[in-house]
């Protein structure tokens, strides 16, 4: 935790301005711990910018951040057992994981339910496809009010699905329905996406200083 708690301060140090956040920075941070922690996954969606966002925090999760996160011996050797040649290659350059899924990347899924549902709905049927109790939903919205992202927040929590929102200053609809919401000091568009980032880049390095750390 101390290391974890290092790289808050960090983040802090160098955007002030977040100074605001750091209670709900550590609840985001203790969510995503229990979540990995019982072996569950993440779901991550946004719009627009958010979306890459969203594609952002699945990259950084998904292998290795800040560190290689090298296989355990274990793993490794399980893994060459079977077939050497093709064990030992990826025993080598496989990292640990830390599971993530972006919504925002399966095309037909998507594509498919917007023609033929509903467009606001599109993440809440996936929530309801991949959500399993002991899940995060991470949802980012700028304005907290994205149609689609509160829909999700919603079934989420009504599944048991632990939520995190991303959203500027005032928090919209969306802190009223995520179990913590990030609310960065800014009001424009740009200005929240451009504090988003840090937010969550520390928030993947502190969860992968938790798991991976002693590596």
């Amino acid at each position: 935790m101390a290391a974890s708690m290092d790289i808050l301060e960090d983040l802090l140090e160098r955007y002030p301005v977040l100074r605001e956040c750091r209670d709900d920075i550590l609840k985001a941070y203790d969510i995503l711990v229990e979540c990995y922690e019982k072996g569950n996954k993440v779901l991550i969606a946004g719009n627009g910018g958010s979306a890459a966002d969203a594609e952002h925090i699945v990259g950084e999760l998904m292998k290795g951040f800040m560190k290689r996160r090298e296989l355990p011996d274990k793993v490794k050797a399980l893994i060459i057992e079977r077939d050497p040649e093709l064990g030992d290659v990826l025993a080598e350059k496989l990292q640990g994981a830390l599971p993530a899924i972006a919504l925002t990347s399966q095309t037909s899924i998507f594509t498919a339910f917007v023609n033929d549902v509903d467009a606001d709905l599109v993440f809440a049927q996936q929530i309801l496809g991949y959500g399993k109790p002991g899940d995060v939903f991470i949802g980012l919205t700028t304005s907290g009010n994205s149609a689609n992202i509160v829909y999700a927040a919603y079934l989420a929590n009504t599944l048991g699905v632990k939520t995190i929102g991303l959203t500027g200053r005032t928090g919209g609809r969306l802190k009223e329905l995520c179990d913590v919401t990030i609310r960065v000091p800014a009001d424009s568009t740009p200005h929240v996406q451009e504090l988003h980032l840090p937010v969550y880049h520390a928030l993947c390095a502190m969860v992968e200083e938790k798991f991976f750390g002693w590596k």
